[in-house]
């Protein structure tokens, strides 16, 4: 089986998509929802030109199946695979779909969805429940690796912060601010550590205020810009994880049965909320609002110290995270198994018709 990713012309997946080693094609599009009149006008000339690029680019390599999965970028291509008549699948990672993923659902004929959960936003008759497809690193993680390869102790109480892979500016300065109380929240103070994924635009903030503590401050606060196939260890190495409630929360935390205080991005639609109550309503983490994390009494400070205190309740979370995934690690198998079925099935009536075969060296890679 042959692949072509296409993505946004000016978007962050072509890195992380050609080093993989996989064929890359560059389409414009833009936000047409929560933007403004200008941006959301600009956002639909993107997508109609992105809309005829995908359409030659599906002419010319000629798939039997297409893939497509949240934001805009992938409504032009949506639009181009229904008019050519190739099978699209969504996948749909959050629980509700934006409105990009609405448009796409339209079109498609299957939607994989995350969670049974979904099944209030999607028409049944297209929903099939894959399961998140969490990369296979986190299927191998251990708490005694990840404790290794940061250098915690096997004892300590690790509490893991995450700022994504830009940063969460309030998460990070909540921290910062708050690092020694942080720092003392366990039953051991002493034997406390953070491990803290700052992101890449917080870095050099993040950087400066950790050379200004203590000695004994630095020696159990680590901060790293960003993490990619480590952060599997990162993960199974903490006790506790402080982050957002994006998608990859419904397949990551349950991986490695990790509770978790999730922060909601509060400038954006409503799934990460819903995101994150659906882990709040299975037990398996706390809902902290954004605004709240300097609050004296329900910030960040006093909702981590609750857990890290209380070992019975973190233990009940631990394993109502560890039950969501039961059965959901093979989440990219079963993705797979639904491509491979539509696609054999485009590709056997193609062969019937005489239909000529796939290219997929007749459009060159960006």
């Amino acid at each position: 089986m042959q692949a072509l990713f296409v993505g946004e012309s000016e978007g962050m997946e072509r890195q992380l998509v050609q080093r993989e080693g996989i064929a890359f094609a560059a389409i414009q599009a833009g936000a047409m929802h929560g933007v403004g009149l200008l941006r959301a006008a600009r956002g639909a000339l993107r997508i109609a030109h992105g809309a005829f690029s995908a359409h030659r680019i599906l002419g010319a390599y000629k798939p039997d199946v297409v893939l497509l999965t949240g934001g805009f970028v992938g409504v032009p291509v949506s639009m181009a695979a229904w008019l050519r008549r190739v099978p699209s699948i969504v996948y749909l990672p959050d629980i509700e779909p934006g409105l990009a993923l609405k448009a796409m659902a339209r079109l498609a004929t299957r939607v994989a969805t995350t969670t049974e959960a979904s099944g209030a936003f999607i028409p049944r008759a297209k929903m099939v429940v894959t399961g998140y497809p969490v990369r296979e690193v986190f299927v191998r993680a251990t708490r005694e690796a990840g404790r290794a390869r940061f250098g915690l102790p096997a004892g300590a109480t690790v509490l893991l912060v995450v700022g994504g892979s830009t940063g969460a500016r309030s998460i990070n300065r909540a921290v910062i601010s708050n690092i020694d109380a942080l720092l003392s929240v366990a039953p051991n103070p002493n034997a406390t550590h953070i491990l803290h994924v700052t992101g890449n635009r917080d870095w050099p903030e993040i950087q400066a205020a950790r050379e200004a503590f203590a000695p004994d401050v630095r020696e159990r606060y680590l901060a790293l810009p960003y993490l990619h196939e480590e952060m599997a260890d990162a993960m199974a190495a903490a006790d506790l994880v402080v982050c957002r409630s994006g998608a990859s929360a419904l397949g990551e935390l349950p991986a490695l049965g990790l509770p978790a205080v999730l922060v909601p991005y509060p400038h954006a639609w409503r799934y990460q909320r819903v995101n994150a109550q659906y882990l709040v309503d299975h037990g398996a983490a706390v809902l902290l609002e954004d605004s709240q994390l300097n609050h004296p009494e329900q910030g960040l400070v006093r909702t981590v110290a609750s857990l890290l205190g209380d070992p019975a309740r973190l233990s009940a979370m631990r394993e109502a995270s560890g039950r969501l995934a039961a059965g959901a690690k093979d989440g990219a198998r079963r993705i797979a198994e639904v491509i491979w079925q539509i696609g054999s099935a485009q590709a056997g009536r193609r062969s019937a018709g005489n239909a000529p075969p796939l290219r997929p060296d007749s459009i060159r890679p960006h």
